[in-house]
């Protein structure tokens, strides 16, 4: 093989390479909303995030439980000495010498169960379970708010997907006019003018057209990042969500289902019981904790003592009086906590109240929408019709032409977007109610 052939042949297999890396960094996934939304949940790094948290809950709930079971300690020591003077004080009058050890060993073995600590050990596991519920609801609210964002990313991407397509279509049937008018133009039918305008509305779409594919790349990048796929994978829409929003209800039934099944409110509700069990807990603190103890002790002093077998059991009372004359700032603490949480309560209602009715009003305003814009077309496409007949005989300008074609562009990108946002604004209202179906 000669160098030319050679060079031909490695040219060629590094433009295949370069074709499969970017056929490969490139690949298109249809999904469909609920695969979105399932992706989304899976990949999710806030709920990562909330699981976490509900296994820090856990571990509380066991280090409270763990209080209930008995301390065992063991401890010893080798010890060396030097010049230990030791003085025995026997009672004796003898006059031996004093022993001098120059080594010592001890070990200890001891075992403490709780009897009674006031119900500071119960209400402790208590409180713990109270808020890994919570926990466990903060994760279902974060979840709910996963799906609404995961919708809200997919409803973009769709109205940009069909921007483009609207834009591409009206800037096809722009060149094609353009060509027709510069043939008018060529044989003296059309002023210069008029053909410049239609090439300036032209490139003016032209313009809307490079904008919006700008729009659906980042909202791709947005919904890629979402559902933890390649940033450079395409996403293919499966329009069928249009037609998902199928079961209704009145605004007193919104209201109602979101007080009943909103996680938050519910999470709450567990913060405000664990509340209310610290209080108790801050209140068992003036009371005494008695506990059995129990122990073993060996030690060997050479040539002065040695202990083995030392076993002891016994009830140790503890009690703290200076309670008598110091303030329990535990309970201060947990009467302070009690009140926040009843007026975030509080507070939280008000919210959800008009969160519904706000959510319930766009709901049916992006439906009235959808008629507005459906009749919206229809006119715009009627105009355009006569618009174009009137121009063709000489009864209306380009101006009037182009400003009708302008009017159709828009109301088509209009009862699109109008479409989709009947969606969002139903996944809203679910989300708002507590009542997401995933």
């Amino acid at each position: 093989m000669n160098n030319k052939t050679y060079r031909t042949a490695m040219i060629a297999v590094l433009l295949l390479a370069a074709f499969c890396n970017v056929a490969f960094a490139q690949q298109t996934k249809k999904l469909t909303l609920q695969e979105a939304v399932s992706l989304s949940i899976q990949n999710s790094k806030n709920l990562k995030i909330s699981h976490a948290k509900i296994d820090e809950a856990k571990a509380m709930v066991q280090q409270a439980n763990d209080a209930k079971l008995p301390d065992f300690n063991v401890s010893g020591s080798y010890l060396r000495l030097s010049s230990a003077h030791v003085d025995l004080k026997t009672g004796g009058s003898g006059s031996g010498s004093s022993p001098s050890p120059n080594q010592a060993m001890y070990g200890m073995a001891t075992l403490s169960l709780p009897i009674y600590a006031g119900g500071r050990i119960k209400y402790g596991i208590e409180s713990a379970k109270y808020l890994q519920r919570a926990a466990e609801l903060d994760a279902s609210d974060d979840k709910e708010a996963v799906v609404f964002n995961t919708t809200k990313a997919y409803v973009n991407l769709y109205k940009a997907a069909q921007a483009v397509a609207v834009v591409k279509e009206n800037l096809n049937t722009s060149k094609s006019r353009d060509s027709n008018f510069i043939n008018l133009e060529k044989n003296g039918i059309m002023a210069r003018n008029d053909l410049l305008k239609s090439q300036l509305q032209t490139s003016n779409i032209e313009l809307t057209l490079l904008d919006a594919e700008n729009n659906y790349k980042l909202a791709t990048v947005n919904m890629n990042l979402i559902l933890g796929l390649p940033e450079n994978d395409g996403i293919e829409i499966d329009s069928s969500f249009i037609n998902s929003v199928t079961d209704e209800k009145t605004f007193l039934e919104y209201q109602s289902l979101a007080l009943q099944n909103r996680k938050d409110i519910q999470a709450l509700g567990f913060r405000k019981k664990a509340a209310i069990t610290g209080l108790k807990s801050a209140k068992a603190e003036t009371y005494p904790t008695i506990g059995l103890t129990g122990g073993y002790i060996a030690a060997d002093i050479p040539h002065l003592l040695t202990v083995y077998n030392a076993v002891n059991i016994g009830v140790g009372v503890k009690y703290n009086i200076a309670s008598l004359w110091k303030k329990n700032t535990k309970l201060m603490q947990a009467k302070a906590t009690e009140a926040q949480v009843n007026a975030t309560e509080e507070l939280l209602n008000d919210e959800v109240r008009f969160g519904v009715n706000q959510d319930y009003q766009n709901y049916l305003l992006s439906k009235k929408k959808i008629d507005v814009y459906q009749k919206a077309i229809e006119q715009a496409t009627e105009n355009f019709r006569i618009t174009n007949n009137k121009y063709n005989n000489s009864l209306a300008t380009i101006t009037d032409l182009l400003e009708a074609n302008t009017a159709l562009l828009q109301a088509k990108l209009n009862i699109e977007s109008a479409k989709a946002d009947v969606v969002l604004a139903y996944q809203k209202l679910l989300q708002t109610t507590g009542t997401t179906n995933y």
